[in-house]
Order: C-alpha cells, then structure tokens, then sequence
C-alpha cells in the first residue's frame, strides 16, 4: 500500500462518523398527517443544518402528550427497539419536552435526546458569528438547559465542534454544575448588558436617516437579497440559519441614503429564550422605518411561513410598520399554466402541480397593502430592478419627512456614523 493510501486510510478511520437521528411528532386533534409531515420536513432540514441525517420519522395521533414520556408506552416501546436495531445516535422531538420528560426519555432511550427548542439553540450556537450573537446564544442555551440536567446531560460542551459530546456527569456532580451554569448566566448576562449599551450609542449614531430591515422565515434567500443590494460577501447557504447576525450596510438609492439591515429569520415555536436573549439584534426590527417581508414563494407552505411571521412581528411590537412584500424564488415556484398549456397536461400532471396564480396573489395583496408587492428571483436578479424602484419610492417618502426640504440633487455621506456602523 502507497504511503498516501495508507494517509487516505487512517483519515477514513479517523473521519468523525455523521450521526444518525430519528424525529418524533403527535399528530393533535385539528392536525392533519399532510400538515405534520410538513413540520418533520422542517425538522429534518434543522437536523440536517445542525450534522445529523435523519433515518426515520415516527408520528402517532394523541389528543395531548403523554405527561411522562411525551408519547404512548406502545410508541415508545417502538421508538426504543429501532434506536437498538439500527443504532440511532439521537431522537428529536417536534415539541418541546418538559424537564421531567427529557430525564425519563434519556433514561429509557439511552441517546440523546433533543427537543425542537435545543435543536434551534445548538444551531444558532454553531451559526453566531459576532461576540453579541454568541453571548446571546449562549446566554439562552444555558437558561434553557438549567433546568433539564440529567445524570445523562452532555449538552454543554456540544460546542466544541459538531454535535459530538463526551461522556456524561453523574449525579453527585449535577448540583456543582448548576452552580456552575448559574454563575455562566450571570457573567453572560453582564457581558450582554455591556454590548447592548454599545448598540444602543451606535443606534443613536444612526438617527436622521432611514432605516429598513428585511424580515422573514429561515432560508427565505434574504441573505442572497442583501448581496444582491448591496455587493456585500455575506454568507448565503441553502440551509435554515445560513445566518444569525444582524447585518447592516449604508445605501444610496437615487441619491436618497438609507441604512439596509438582513435579520435573523423567524422559524415556527422559536424558542422563548431566544427572542429574549436576542432583543438587541431584534431591535433593527423594531426601530425600523420600513420593514421587507422576504417570502419563499416556491415553499408549499409559504403562506404558513407569512403568518408566523406576522405573528412574531406583532409579539414584537413591530407590526404596525409599513411593509414591503417581497416574493422570492419565483423561478423555484409553478406558475398557473394557461388554457392551452393545460391541453398538453396529463390529469396527473394538473391534479399534482401545485401551481401559483401570481396575478391573483399580487391584486390579493395589493388590496391589503398600499405598497405594491414585488415578485422576483434574487439568485438571478430578476426584477431586482422592481424592487429598487419601490423601496426608493417607501425610503423617500421617509426620508421626506425627516428632511421636508431635500433636495433630489442633494449630496450625502455617512461620515457622522461611528466606525463598524456598518456590520453588526
């Protein structure tokens, strides 16, 4: 064997094995199996997001969860022979758990067990970027996990790379280690105090010019939006939580300069800590002068992904501003075929298509908005030239205002910004 076969075969050796999952769902009284299986698709892209392929779903119908183990004994049961079987490395629920459950499903199960909240929490932590998303991620994790230690909790030191752990604490060791957290929320919790007070004088920096920040579910392409706007290297994946640090870039538009700012994207049940613990990122949201709802309108259940986020713009407080509707990905999307095409169609083919009636849909929320929605495509920059000209229309309108005598020939710079005003 070649001295690089052998190198190629000790790296295979070495290589870290990808972990195996399987995901967990009740179907409720008022759920139907079709919109479930939706919620496990999203689930298994989180997994996917976080390192872990999923090997089975698993859905049983109950009218409310089993206090003890979430799920049926008979469930259960089930669940625990296959994870033997196949040697799945974790099982995640749709749900969250309760403390007590996450103790008796590590228990019985003898893998790691997550529920959907952790599942958010450990990507955000993989994803932040900046020192303010870490600590808020961090900060939320631990006051979520605080109360769920087990003798089998490896949770804590997920960070250190994957979702690989080491071996667990025992229980003699679990009050230590809640002192231990305590002490970490506490520290994490001045650290945040510190930083926000930063934000807060570099917000007041930006006062006198317009604000606008894109809104929307996780991996709705804001991110490609914002390259496409503003030129900028940002990363942009085909994953959910691509990003989680709020990015903001100085624009000028017909001469009119505005501050443009790519959010973190809004998942359904995002966990509760989260958004407390992101409340300074969040406030690009609420201190925004206009605010760019970015929709994947090829996703079966976009009209699903609007309204959680309308939802969580209103438990902000943020959902009185006025809003552009951006469709996204309509290339991705099937149009309504005509009268002829539909000739050439199998009964099949129409009855499976799950076509979208842009004209519709655009008078539909036309009627609901006076701002004029926008279809376009901005991995190609398809009507991207759409989008300039009514953002342009909604900032100047803005921007009128807080200077009634601007003048279209005015000239502007953003030397009054403080330095890395730019990048949040």
């Amino acid at each position: 064997m070649s001295k690089y076969n052998r190198k190629l075969k000790k790296l295979l050796e070495t290589a870290p094995k990808e972990e195996t999952a399987i995901l967990v769902a009740l179907i409720h009284q008022h759920d139907s199996e079709q919109l479930v299986e939706e919620h496990l698709d999203e689930l298994e892209f989180l997994a996917e997001t976080l390192g872990a392929k999923t090997i089975h779903k698993f859905t049983q119908r109950l009218a409310k969860p089993d206090q003890r183990t979430f799920v049926g004994s008979g469930k259960l049961e089930e669940i625990e022979a296959y994870i033997t079987h196949f040697e799945v490395d974790m099982v995640i629920f749709d749900d969250d758990l309760t403390p007590s459950q996450m103790k008796i499903l590590e228990n019985e199960l003898k893998v790691k067990v997550y529920d959907r909240s952790l599942l958010i929490l450990d990507i955000f932590l993989k994803r932040a970027q900046t020192a303010q998303a870490k600590t808020q991620v961090e900060l939320a994790r631990f006051q979520y996990l605080l109360p769920r230690l087990t003798r089998m909790w490896t949770h804590l030191e997920r960070q250190r790379g994957g979702t690989s752990t080491r071996g667990g604490a025992g229980e003699k060791e679990i009050e230590t280690d809640k002192r231990d957290i305590r002490s970490k929320i506490t520290l994490l919790k001045s650290k945040l105090d510190k930083i926000e007070k930063q934000g807060i004088t570099q917000r007041k920096g930006r006062e006198g010019i317009v604000r606008v920040a894109m809104v929307g579910y996780t991996n709705v392409g804001k991110s490609t939006l914002m390259k496409l706007m503003t030129k900028a290297d940002l990363l942009a994946e085909n994953k959910l939580f691509a990003t989680v640090d709020a990015t903001v870039r100085k624009l000028v538009l017909e001469n009119v300069p505005f501050l443009f700012s790519d959010t973190v994207g809004f998942i359904r049940k995002l966990p509760t800590h989260l958004i407390e613990s992101f409340k300074s990122t969040l406030a690009e949201i609420r201190e925004a002068d206009i605010l760019v709802h970015v929709v994947d309108i090829s996703h079966q259940a976009f009209e699903d992904q609007i309204a959680v986020v309308n939802q969580t713009l209103n438990e902000m407080g943020a959902g009185e501003k006025p809003v552009i509707m951006v469709f996204n990905k309509m290339d991705l999307a099937s149009k309504m075929p005509t009268e002829e095409e539909r000739m050439f169609m199998t009964e099949i083919e129409v009855e499976e298509g799950r076509f979208i009636d842009f004209e519709k849909l655009e008078n539909s929320y036309a009627k609901k908005s006076n701002i004029e929605p926008v279809f376009m495509a901005a991995e190609s920059g398809h009507n991207v030239e759409k989008f300039r000209r009514v953002l342009v229309d909604q900032v100047k309108k803005i921007h009128k205002k807080i200077y009634p005598h601007y003048l279209e020939d005015e000239t502007y710079d953003f030397s009054h910004l403080e330095e890395g005003d730019d990048e949040v």
